[in-house]
Order: C-alpha cells, then sequence, then structure tokens
C-alpha cells in the first residue's frame, strides 16, 4: 500500500510513523521546512519534539506529489482548514481509494461531520475516520493505545486495519460512523470543562461529576444526531473522552485550565502552535443543541466561558441547584 497522511501536526505524523512500518507512506506538510527536517533530520520538532522519526518515513510540502499515487489518503489538517485541503488534494486522488480523517471536529456553518465532507467532495470514495484515545506523545513512545476505524463499510474497515495497525497500537473496527465522529467532537468541550475545574481548583468529585454528566450529555446528542448509544460507551466516547479530560498532553484540557487560572482565551491560544478543536466546537454543539431539541447544560457553560459572557468560576454556579433525575440533563 502507497498511504498519503496530509497534515505534518502531531497526530498526522504519528500516524505517519504507524503507517510505514508496513507501507510507503508519504506525509505532507504545509510547511517546506517541515518536509525538510522529516527526510533530513528524521524529526519534527515542531510538534513532536525528542522523538526520532522512521528513517523510511518521507514528506512533501508538494500536495500532487503527496496523494497522486496514494492507495489510502489519509487527513489530518484541522477542522477549520479541511475541507480547503481536501478540496485542494481531490483533483489528484485516484479513483474509489479510501479516504480517513482523523480529526475531531466539526465544520463551522455547515455543522457537518468530516465524512461528510468527503463523501461530499469525493464521492465514491469510501470516507473513515479513525478515533479514539489516542495521544500522540504516548504512541511515539511505544505505549500501548486503542483505537477505532469507523466506517459502514467493515470491509474497508478491515482493510484499513491492517495498514495502521503496528505494534501495541490496537485497531478496532465500527461501523457507527456517526456515534464514533461526535464522541470525538464534543468530549473536546468536555475536556475544556474539567481543565477549567482544575484550574479554579474546585476538586477531583467535581471533575468526576462533570466527565460523567458530559459523557451523558453528548450521549444523547449524539443518539439524537443517529449514532448508538453503545458507541458512546466505548474507545471513541468513554475512552476518548478520559484521555483528555485527565490527560496533562491534553489541549483541550490545557486551555480550560488556563481558562481557570485567569489567562484570557486570546492569550491562551496565540501561545499554542497546535489547535484545540473544543473551542470552535463549543460553539457548533450549542447549534447542533438547538437543531436536535437536546439540552446541553455543561457545554453551553463553556460556550459563554469561551464567548466571553460569565467567568469560569461562574460556570460551576449550577452545583449549588438542586438536582433532578440523573437520566435527565443538568
Amino acid at each position: 500500500m502507497k498511504v498519503a497522511v496530509l497534515g505534518a501536526g502531531s497526530w498526522g505524523t504519528t500516524v505517519a510513523t504507524l503507517a510505514c512500518g508496513r507501507n510507503k507512506t508519504l506525509l505532507w506538510a504545509r510547511d517546506p521546512e517541515v518536509a525538510r527536517e522529516v527526510n533530513e533530520d528524521h524529526a519534527n520538532s515542531s510538534y513532536l519534539a525528542g522523538f526520532a522519526l522512521p528513517t523510511s518515513l518521507r514528506a512533501t510540502a508538494d500536495l500532487e506529489e503527496a496523494v497522486c499515487d496514494a492507495d489510502v489518503l489519509i487527513v489530518g489538517v484541522p477542522s477549520h482548514g479541511f475541507r480547503t485541503v481536501l478540496d485542494d488534494a481531490r483533483v489528484y486522488v485516484r479513483p474509489w481509494i479510501p479516504v480517513v480523517s482523523l480529526t475531531k471536529g466539526l465544520e463551522q456553518g455547515t455543522l457537518l461531520r468530516m465524512t461528510q465532507i468527503i463523501n461530499e467532495l469525493l464521492p465514491g470514495h469510501p470516507a473513515a475516520a479513525l478515533t479514539g484515545p489516542n495521544l500522540a506523545r504516548e504512541i511515539m513512545a511505544g505505549q500501548a493505545a486503542a483505537s477505532v476505524i469507523a466506517t459502514e463499510d467493515l470491509t474497508v474497515a478491515a482493510a484499513l486495519q491492517a495498514v495502521l495497525r503496528r505494534g501495541l497500537f490496537r485497531i478496532y473496527t465500527n461501523h457507527d460512523v456517526i456515534g464514533c465522529e461526535v464522541g470525538g467532537a464534543l468530549k473536546n468541550v468536555i475536556a475544556i470543562a474539567t481543565g477549567m475545574a482544575q484550574g479554579v481548583g474546585v476538586g477531583d468529585n467535581t471533575r468526576a461529576a462533570v466527565v460523567t454528566r458530559g459523557l451523558a450529555e453528548l450521549t444523547r446528542l449524539g443518539v439524537a444526531m443517529g449514532g448508538e448509544p453503545a458507541t458512546f460507551a466505548g474507545l471513541a466516547g468513554m475512552g476518548d473522552l478520559i484521555a483528555t479530560c485527565i490527560s496533562p498532553h491534553s489541549r483541550n484540557r490545557y486551555v480550560g485550565e488556563q481558562l481557570g487560572l485567569g489567562r484570557p482565551l486570546d492569550e491562551i491560544l496565540a501561545e499554542m502552535n497546535m489547535v484545540a478543536e473544543g473551542v470552535k466546537t463549543s460553539v457548533t454543539v450549542m447549534q447542533l443543541g438547538d437543531r436536535y431539541d437536546v439540552a446541553m447544560p455543561i457545554c453551553e457553560e463553556i460556550h459563554k466561558v469561551v464567548t466571553g459572557v460569565i467567568k469560569p468560576a461562574d460556570a460551576y454556579r449550577g452545583l449549588a441547584m438542586p438536582a433532578g433525575h440523573e437520566a435527565e440533563p443538568g
């Protein structure tokens, strides 16, 4: 197999590293200097400092070169650039090859999932999503991890599983594309909430409550959108949520923690060289909640903090309110 990975951030580079163990893999970097560093120094110091990359992994800043011979196309760019990059690449994409999204986000404005954008721009190509509790630095360090390849065609899923599985990186298949993508996107908002709890200093009990109630919240919306309840109890739901909410490597948890410490959002984002998808998703999730008539109380509070309506400490005022039945929102 010839594999093309678009996006040389931490996760795109990690997936390219996994793929090149068994397949000829070409990593596309927007920045020619990143491509040069991968090829000559076998490193990506901007996103994976301290990790040596395989000498067999090659990179390019030429989109046509990256895509034209690929048997599998993997797209790992942030949600706000996903459509543009895929649109630019599609003239070079060979017919019928599968296209895999690594992006855990939703398109602003359209509210589309990434596989929906793939289907729109590249009809006839099997669209899939790779998602789960996958922190890039831990996988690069050789630690065990599990992920899900989600696509409606399980034959395609099995083929992609073989392409991407390596060492202790274990991949399961799942037909519930909606549930897997929604879980991956919405957990980022809950991670901001738990990070904010850390920054404000409200305690581990509170964080556990936010994670648990957050899972219930994103499950309600995901099921309303067509996902299956069991998916949200699995790797793409609870698994990804736990990793993103507790790990010091989590960008979204970091944003929340810094907000809780009183720092302005613009300042926090300006110092980051990677995207925290939960910031944009906090807006999108409220639009989805309105569309599907699903109450999203935790996400609503985070949306208010991110947009400057309330302060982080105010987001936890609801804890003093009487609670209803556990199966209900709130």
